[in-house]
């Protein structure tokens, strides 16, 4: 087992880490940017390292500063939480030169899913189920034409690098593929620096819902089940939840032994997720892999008792999963808590917190960094909180959250506890009937 990780991130994600590795006995460095210098995972590890100013290209992207501080206090592993550099290879192929184990995937393994072109034929070759679309990257726009004739509109043109909702267009006609080959392609390019394009069928009324899957170093994979992720916002989740309201007994045996084939196919080493997309006839289609944890790996680990960060150091450290799959015995919902304003179109809200309260009580969950006083930099992503509730039933569930957002204080920002207050009480979202189109016409 290791003696003593450095956590590679920042905010609530490095302060998870902290406490599992305190549990397991494991020593920790904290780095952090000098905006964060007040956070509360700086505070809490045993060792902390400035290495940085604010920017984050020019802190907790920049992989020489962090292998420095690594080699200086003599952590023998890396943590990269989620974000920044835990998808990246580059990164994982210097942890490895310089010996210092990377607690998440081989570089290879992130170059595979990475490129979404050959993630999706890897796929293919290992039976899980894809979307109809084009033999590997478009060459040309009679190519794109001619392919989305036979598989049939709508169809949906991506860059092979593209994500966070870049590098997407939906085409109906030939008329929109036309548009799409140029606005498309010079996007992807200046986002990306590969402006390669992929064309898919466009799946209508769909359903994200995705695997946790574990894998140790011989290869072997089990699955941790479900989670919904279908309430999203510009293809940014904002709610999410296990078991899927959508699933059936049936359909999680089917895409779990699918993820399994995913993880097994690329030898693939840690915790991860296969993400898939899943129409309104239940039919799934792989989208993507995660070669890292997830921000929602909390109501996964509510619902199965099972910690995730704990699994994957062990699994970093050589030793096997338990090799069994993991069902639900619980329900459980996250809301992700912005610094953001809802009334203004999710606009960012960074600025001083003046006064901090956390909901608690049997089966609520609060995962944060931040505290009263503390100052909520622009700098970073916004989400400064996870709020999570667990109970017997789904209904039970959203009660309890509805309850512990009710309780939950935070002033001095904007936040988007009022989106989450009025989701939960929204008919349709208690009834389960929402696809990752719901927020297209939700009124805030």
């Amino acid at each position: 087992m290791f003696n003593k990780i450095l956590i590679a991130n920042r905010g609530e994600i490095a302060l998870r880490v902290i406490r599992t590795c305190k549990e397991m006995g494991i020593k920790t460095v904290a780095v952090y940017s000098k905006a964060d210098a007040e956070s509360l995972h700086v505070r809490f590890a045993d060792e902390a390292v400035c290495i940085g100013p604010n920017s984050s290209a020019e802190s907790y992207l920049r992989i020489p500063h962090i292998i420095a501080a690594a080699e200086i206090t003599n952590a023998d592993a890396i943590h990269p939480g989620y974000g920044f550099l835990s998808e990246n290879a580059q990164f994982s192929r210097i942890c490895r030169e310089n010996g210092i184990k990377f607690i998440g995937a081989s570089p290879e393994n992130i170059e595979a899913m990475g490129d979404k072109a050959s993630a999706k034929q890897t796929m293919q070759d290992a039976g899980v189920p894809t979307i109809p679309g084009s033999e590997g990257l478009l060459e040309s726009l009679d190519d794109a034409k001619k392919v989305a004739n036979e598989i049939g509109y709508p169809v949906m043109m991506k860059a092979t690098a593209g994500g966070g909702g870049k590098g997407m267009r939906v085409c109906r006609e030939d008329k929109d593929v036309e548009e799409a080959w140029e606005t498309t392609r010079r996007e992807a390019g200046a986002a990306f620096g590969n402006d390669g394009m992929y064309m898919e069928k466009f799946i209508e009324e769909p359903r994200h819902i995705e695997i946790q899957i574990a894998s140790d170093q011989t290869g072997k994979a089990c699955h941790l089940s479900e989670r919904d992720c279908s309430i999203q916002r510009r293809h940014q989740k904002l709610v999410e939840e296990t078991p899927s309201p959508f699933m059936t007994d049936e359909l999680r045996e089917q895409m779990g032994q699918a993820a399994i084939r995913a993880a097994e196919a690329v030898k693939y080493e840690g915790v991860g997720t296969i993400e898939f997309l899943v129409d309104k006839d239940r039919n799934f289609y792989f989208m993507e892999m995660n070669t890292r944890i997830q921000v929602e790996h909390t109501i996964t680990e509510e619902v199965v008792n099972y910690d995730l960060i704990k699994e994957q150091i062990k699994l970093a450290a050589g030793k096997p999963i338990s090799g069994r799959n993991y069902y639900p015995k619980m329900h459980a919902i996250q809301c992700r808590i912005n610094a953001e304003d809802p009334a203004k179109g999710f606009v960012p809200s960074p600025g001083l917190i003046t006064d901090y309260h956390a909901p608690g009580g049997h089966g609520i969950r609060v995962d944060t960094h931040v505290y009263a006083g503390y100052r909520v930099p622009p700098f970073y992503d916004s989400m400064i909180s996870k709020l999570i509730a667990v109970a017997q039933t789904r209904e039970e569930a959203i009660k309890k959250m509805q309850r512990a957002l009710d309780e939950y204080i935070i002033e001095g920002i904007k936040t988007t506890i009022p989106f989450h207050q009025k989701l939960m009480k929204d008919e349709q979202f208690r009834a389960g009937n929402f696809t990752t189109k719901f927020m297209d016409t939700f009124e805030i």
